[in-house]
């Protein structure tokens, strides 16, 4: 598709519904063939650690360590250095496992000493045995934060502490004026063969990576396919608050207003089988339109769905 030793294919992901997606490319595609660009703007800092939300999800759910039925964290996972922290008068809101832990224990040291997100991100993932690049969005830091009926709340204090129940007025990225695309993301965009949107909330997940300065116009150059997963399916989001935010914002909460977000970087838009209806209303927008199921339960769902896209490539 590209040449030898160039990623072939460059996906955007964060949140549950982009690991489940990348895991699918990752058993089609061969390591040197797929770079996966992780969002970085609920990055934050608890109990004097830096934890990575969106980049933790990736790596367990690529190591083959994360807990299935909650999306998040580590299978299996224990929680008794949270509960001892409680004992202390810790604000304890934001879960974190003691497994869990040993990873935001890492990162913070390895930082520490110097290195990069990005460089960290790579050693943390090798030691796992995840040989596909995983890459943060920048070095620099971006935060995510959203204007609600309650203030100003950073992402983690509004899905996680206040459980996404605040009425949103508008979502901003905070640094991203000045934040640099991460090596990894610079070399894809570079070389990438192909552009794929997973499924991920378009204003938490994807909107902070799209907001770094000078990404979606080399995204738009892309000469090769570029293709969109809608996350939303049947009216809402499958899993996530990306449909009531939307709707907060004012938009039409379908796969519809998700071509219009993305209608400068996106040729194909992948729909689920649910919403053939609106399939006429994409090719008006002059993408098209590609119909199957994008509901991915089983590992076999995943693979299916990332056969089915890369079949597109040109």
């Amino acid at each position: 598709m590209v040449t030898h030793g160039s990623p072939a294919v460059l996906a955007l992901a964060g949140g549950v519904g982009g690991a489940k997606l990348a895991l699918g490319l990752a058993r089609c595609l061969p390591p040197g063939d797929l770079v996966i660009c992780v969002n970085t703007g609920d990055d934050e800092t608890f109990h004097g650690l830096h934890v990575s939300p969106d980049l933790d999800t990736m790596m367990y759910t690529l190591s083959g360590l994360s807990n299935q039925e909650t999306g998040w964290g580590v299978a299996g996972d224990t929680f008794t250095a949270l509960e001892m922290l409680g004992k202390f008068g810790v604000d304890t809101w934001f879960n974190l496992g003691d497994r869990d832990l040993a990873t935001h224990i890492r990162r913070t040291q390895l930082l520490a000493e110097g290195k990069t997100l990005s460089e960290v991100t790579a050693e943390l993932n090798r030691s796992l045995g995840v040989l596909h690049g995983v890459i943060p969005m920048s070095d620099d830091p971006v935060k995510t934060v959203l204007l609600t009926d309650e203030g100003e709340l950073p992402m983690q204090r509004y899905f996680v502490g206040r459980r996404a129940e605040p009425k949103v007025s508008e979502v901003r990225y905070l640094g991203a004026e000045t934040a640099a695309a991460a090596p990894g993301l610079d070399d894809a965009l570079a070389k990438a063969g192909m552009l794929v949107l997973c499924p991920s909330n378009p204003y938490l997940s994807l909107g902070p990576i799209l907001a770094l300065p000078g990404v979606r116009q080399r995204m738009r150059a892309i000469s090769g396919k570029k293709v969109c997963v809608s996350p939303i399916v049947g009216g809402d989001a499958v899993k996530g608050p990306a449909g009531k935010i939307m709707a907060e914002l004012g938009k039409q909460v379908s796969c519809v207003e998700i071509a219009r977000e993305y209608r400068d970087i996106c040729d194909v838009l992948v729909m689920d089988n649910q919403d053939r209806a609106l399939a006429s209303e994409i090719e008006e927008m002059g993408i098209t339109p590609l119909i199957t199921s994008t509901i991915m339960d089983t590992e076999e769902d995943k693979i299916s769905l990332a056969r089915e896209i890369l079949a597109l490539a040109d």
